[in-house]
Formats: structure tokens, sequence, C-alpha cells
């Protein structure tokens, strides 16, 4: 029964969540034909995960992470992904994307950080997925299920992926997830941030801690709780409508391209398959 926000657990057997991730990847990369991944290696808590379950689940000289700085990027973050891919076995290749951010933005001017951020991860994106054609290697995403709820991240940019084997971990349960594989202290501790610029960071961003958002998303999404019911618990209003809003306002990144209906089989509509359809 929960009754106060004190209630709301959640922690995972994460012997078991680990070990049901690495079945999905397994099972993904073999039904599609992969043998090899790669992925986005920022030094931040979520894709060092995703780093460490992929290489878990297929073997670490299958897996290649990108580190892909940008002229925003702290220094601190890059030697953070070395130290995750030394620990983890994979190789890590260093591939800036200043060079990219300069070709779309030189000689414009009232360029607002926004633009600058999402450029810069749809210019990572452009990059593993060039890597993934080249290589015959599947991108696995590193977003986590609060992330992809809130609509935090950019759509065609960090949110696109192959495969997300994170995506319905919490990020409490992401940070839960990390120190049970033995990650880097250092990385589970530092406040997270897409380190779109100085300082940002997530939080500060959203206006609220990880901790009470997860809880909150807990109960309005996974358990169905009505508005009036989260106030009971002990959730202020004000918080409660934003989440609300933030989760209703972004569906449109975790759908197909809305498609007006003219045939009588229209795809995202009626005419829907298993997406492993075929193989």
């Amino acid at each position: 029964m929960i009754r106060t926000i004190d209630d709301i657990d959640l922690s995972l057997d994460d012997a078991q969540a680990v070990g049901v991730i690495c079945n999905f990847i397994v099972d993904q990369f073999h039904k599609k034909g992969f043998y090899a991944a790669v992925i986005g290696l920022s030094g931040g808590l979520d894709s060092a995960l995703g780093v460490a379950v992929a290489a878990e689940a297929l073997g670490p000289r299958h897996v290649t992470a990108l580190a892909m700085p940008s002229a925003e990027s702290s220094k601190a973050s890059l030697e953070d992904a070395r130290l995750v891919a030394k620990q983890c076995g994979v190789r890590l290749l260093v591939e800036p994307i200043d060079s990219m951010e300069h070709a779309l933005f030189d000689g414009t001017t009232g360029v607002d950080r926004v633009r600058i951020g999402n450029a810069a991860a749809r210019f990572r994106m452009i990059r593993l997925f060039d890597h993934s054609h080249r290589h015959h290697a599947l991108v696995i995403g590193t977003s986590n299920k609060t992330e992809l709820l809130l609509g935090y991240g950019t759509w065609y940019g960090d949110l696109a992926s192959a495969v997300n084997p994170i995506g319905d971990l919490f990020k409490t349960q992401v940070r839960e997830m990390a120190s049970f594989l033995a990650l880097p202290q250092r990385i589970i501790d530092k406040p997270p941030s897409a380190d779109l610029w100085p300082g940002q960071t997530d939080e500060g961003e959203i206006g609220y801690d990880y901790e009470t958002i997860d809880k909150l998303l807990y109960l309005l999404v996974d358990r169905e709780f009505s508005l009036e019911a989260t106030l009971g618990v002990g959730f202020k209003e004000t918080m409660v409508r934003d989440i609300i809003r933030r989760v209703t306002a972004s569906q449109f990144k975790r759908s197909l391209p809305a498609i007006p209906k003219i045939s009588l089989k229209t795809v995202g509509i009626d005419f829907h398959l298993a997406r492993d359809w075929g193989h």
C-alpha cells in the first residue's frame, strides 16, 4: 500500500534485471543478423551503463564506443568515457563533431543554446549510424525511461537508436544498476548532464530531482494513479501538472510521424506488424 512518497520503492533485483537486459540484447542482435554494436559514450551514467550491458551481452570485442565531443564538451567527460571503455574492455573511437557544428552555424547569428544542443545530438547520431552502415553494427541507444517519458532528449538525435536496452529503467534505477555492475564511482556520483554547455545539468533544467520525478512517473505511468491520487500521496500539484504536461507534450517523440488516413491500411494506424516480423 502506497500511502506516502516514502512508501514508493523503485529498487530492482539487479542480477535478474541485468540478465533480462543481456538476453534481450542477444535476442535482438541475432534476430536482425548483427553481431557488432556501436554506442555513443559521453562519459555520463546512461551511456556508461549501455556500454557495460552491451559488453556483457555481446562480448567486449563486439562493441565499439564512440566519444563525440563538441567545443562545449568538458574535458572531464572524455576522460570518463576513456575510463569506462577501459574498464569494460571495449574499443573507443574519438570523433569530434566540431567541424560539423562549424559547417552548420558559421556566419549565423542569434543561435541559442537549444539549437546548438539539438544539432550536436543529431550530429552524433549521424556519426553512429554511419559507423553502423560501414561496419554492420547496430546502434545501441542510451535513453532511460525517465527521459523517454519526459521527452528530455532530441528527436532523431539521442532518442534515435536501433535497440535501447536501458529504456525501461528509471534514472534512479540506472544509477542502482551501475553500482551493481561496479562502474566507476565518480561517474555514478556526478550530477547528470547532457554536457551541452558549461555547468548544464539535467535536474537544473527540468527543475526537480530525479528521485522525486521517478517516483511520480512510477505512480502516473506504471500504477496509473490519477492526479488526485498522487496529491494524496504527498506530491505537490504544480509538479504533478508539470510532469503530466511534459509526458503528454512529448508523445510525438515516442510515435511514428502523423500520417493522414487515405488507404485501406495505413502505416501506424491500422497496419501493425510485430517489430521482428519477417525475421
